[in-house]
């Protein structure tokens, strides 16, 4: 089931960090929350997302763009055969991100509406938000929301949690 997390908003709450960088990109741990969101889902099976870029996207595109350099050690061959060789392994070898710009200003049903072509028709998806990290066993909502014969369940405010919820 594909992942479409919502990244485009301005953050105005968080202004002393999102003036400087959109809000999934704010860092917990040394890794933006973005990523530990993206974790999460993958840690229960779901490694295909879609990213809803808006507000400054470019440095959420630049992350993903530079994902190995950041996170592996690499050789390079310089030269007029110049060659790049990433040396260690990470987790994230089989996620697959689709980086989708859908506007600084566009509402989230602007934004689903851009992603359209990405989705399959009447597929089922997860939508969080780009700010919301919780140690909920995401299969458990899954299973929760077609059992309540909902089109759309909202927030899981119904479905028991335990540890923790990060709200930036």
């Amino acid at each position: 089931m594909k992942v479409v997390i919502l990244c485009g908003g301005r953050g105005t709450r968080l202004r002393e960090e999102t003036e400087y960088r959109p809000k999934p990109m704010v860092p917990i741990g040394g890794r933006p929350i973005l990523w530990h969101i993206m974790k999460t889902y993958a840690h229960y099976g779901h490694k295909e997302f879609i990213l809803c870029l808006g507000y400054k996207g470019d440095m959420i595109k630049d992350y993903f763009r530079n994902y190995l350099w950041m996170n592996s050690d690499v050789t390079l061959n310089l030269g007029r055969t110049p060659k790049v060789k990433f040396h260690n392994k990470h987790e994230e070898e089989d996620w697959q991100v689709t980086l989708a710009e859908t506007g600084d200003d566009t509402g989230t049903a602007g934004r689903l509406k851009k992603i359209e072509p990405y989705l399959e028709q009447d597929e089922e998806f997860l939508l969080p938000t780009g700010t919301v990290w919780a140690d909920v066993d995401v299969n458990r909502v899954i299973e929760f929301h077609r059992q309540s014969s909902r089109m759309l369940t909202p927030d899981g405010s119904n479905i028991p949690r335990e540890g923790l919820v990060i709200w930036v």
